[in-house]
């Protein structure tokens, strides 16, 4: 495990880093989605944001809530995921409802 000037130490005498944990986008967003469907039953269309914190990493996920035909008129719902320091699943919300061709204002 690398370590850093910033290293604390862990269980053992190991040193422990404080950094993040170097995680490939990739692999951290088919994580996240795969956990999502888990939990929900959904399947995360799209990943619409990706932003690090201080606890791990917040996502925002496009999902299809309602497929109907045309699929424009399907209704998709945005989750809103935390996950932490590991890339796991701590949470999740529905932030919005909406109509496929819908834009924003």
């Amino acid at each position: 495990m690398a370590t850093d000037r910033n290293s604390e130490s862990g269980a053992g005498g190991r040193k422990r880093s404080s950094r993040r944990r170097s995680v490939p986008v990739g692999e951290l967003v088919r994580e996240a989605s795969a956990q999502f469907r888990m939990a929900t039953g959904t399947e995360a269309e799209s990943v619409s944001a990706l932003t690090p914190t201080e606890e791990g990493w917040e996502l925002q996920v496009e999902t299809v809530e309602v497929a109907r035909i045309p699929d424009t008129t399907s209704v998709l719902a945005s989750f809103q995921l935390w996950l932490n320091k590991d890339g796991d699943l701590i949470g999740y919300r529905r932030i919005r409802r909406y109509s496929r061709g819908q834009l924003d204002e």
